[in-house]
């Protein structure tokens, strides 16, 4: 039985020849760039033309400028890693050809679409808010239709996700798209989705054709492009009444967040909640501070009253003082007077009084000689008898 070659072996003699070939060291090779990625200053693409693709790495890419559908002049030498298996052809310099035929033939569709106003913002459908129900096209197979379901799922399950699958690349992949278009078009859901992965020029053509143009411009529905990563840009999204960077970014702004609305709606009612108490507290003080002020001016009032009454009674107690004193002053003068006509008064003064039987004389002419009359003293009284009378 011969000996099998190991793994290893068969890998290791299948670098050695593309080493030793002199031929293949820093050759020029010719070709367009589809598939470019950079990933830790690592340029990785495919140079290729109508009949076959070379695998390729730049190490340096800094140095160089080049995009998908550029047509460059490659210099550079195919290195075979044992380990992976796998041929790559490391170039070292990239100079400029021209446009690729696909990039040729992306840029004319484009510039005649946009003279028709394909991509006019007058044309552009609102996106409807609160989305009950979103139809999908894309392919039932692979990450996109999960990324979109995923992303449904965390931010609001009620809304329906509808798939219509199709083709997203290859031969025929743009009629399968028209149709899921038109298909949603009659269908009830409130906005469209048309989605794939991303992916070299190549890959993207179907959303890079008329017919797939004319299927979103002429739709009745709103139209949201997802096709590609970030920096990918199809025909498609120029015409889409709305251009997502990914799928998943897609449904995010179709899917609202009712988690969100949610902690907004909470959030509203705290803050309403805090701005009644405060009204209420604040209320409860003003009323406060109102029945403070009340009771102090009632007090302040009722101060000022007895204050008022207290000036009034000393007042009046002064004028009732005044006014006894001036009675008692009155009644002086009164008793004054009349003591001074009282007649015991003014028979201590030394005077007397006459009478007779039918009695007080007043006047010689009242009495006779040798009548009897009585003298009255301040102490007592005499008996007389009138022996001379004489008149003045």
């Amino acid at each position: 039985m011969d000996r099998a070659l190991t793994v290893t072996q068969v890998g290791t003699y299948i670098k050695q020849i593309f080493d030793a070939e002199e031929m293949l060291s820093y050759i020029r090779v010719i070709g367009e760039i589809s598939g470019l990625s950079i990933s830790k200053g690592v340029a990785y693409f495919v140079l290729k033309d109508e009949n076959a693709q070379l695998q390729c790495v730049c190490f340096s890419p800094e140095k160089f400028s080049f995009n998908n559908g550029d047509k460059v002049y490659a210099t550079g030498t195919p290195k075979y890693y044992v380990k992976g298996g796998k041929l790559n052809f490391n170039v070292s310099k990239i100079e400029q050809a021209g446009l690729g035929e696909l990039y040729i033939n992306f840029l004319m569709l484009k510039q005649k679409l946009e003279l028709l106003g394909y991509f006019d913002a007058a044309n552009k459908k609102p996106i409807p808010k609160n989305i009950k129900r979103i139809g999908v096209v894309t392919s039932a197979e692979g990450a996109v239709i999960q990324d979109i379901i995923n992303v449904r799922n965390r931010r609001n399950k009620n809304v329906d996700i509808v798939l219509y699958p199709v083709k997203v690349q290859g031969v025929g992949a743009e009629y399968e798209i028209k149709k899921g278009i038109e298909f949603f078009d009659n269908y009830d859901v409130d906005v469209v989705v048309v989605a794939r992965g991303g992916g070299s020029l190549e890959d993207l053509m179907p959303f890079n054709t008329e017919v797939v143009a004319k299927a979103v411009f002429y739709a009745n529905k709103p139209i949201v492009s997802a096709v590609g990563h970030e920096t990918d840009f199809t025909i498609c999204d120029f015409v889409a009444d709305l251009r997502a960077p990914t799928p998943s970014v897609a449904s995010e702004l179709l899917c609202e967040d009712i988690q969100a609305k949610k902690q907004n709606v909470l959030s509203l009612l705290k803050r309403l909640n805090l701005a009644v108490i405060k009204n209420f507290r604040d209320r409860v003080n003003q009323s406060k501070i109102v029945i403070t002020n009340f009771i102090n001016n009632i007090n302040l009032n009722i101060n000022n009253l007895k204050m008022s009454t207290k000036n009034l009674c000393i007042k009046l107690s002064v004028a009732q003082q005044k006014v006894v004193e001036s009675k008692q002053n009155r009644l002086d003068i009164l008793l004054n007077k009349l003591n001074k006509l009282n007649p015991e008064e003014i028979l201590k003064l030394g005077y007397a009084t006459l009478k007779k039987q039918d009695g007080y004389i007043k006047s010689v002419d009242n009495i006779e000689i040798g009548q009897n009359i009585d003298i009255l003293l301040k102490d007592g009284l005499l008996s007389a008898v009138v022996n001379n009378k004489e008149k003045k």
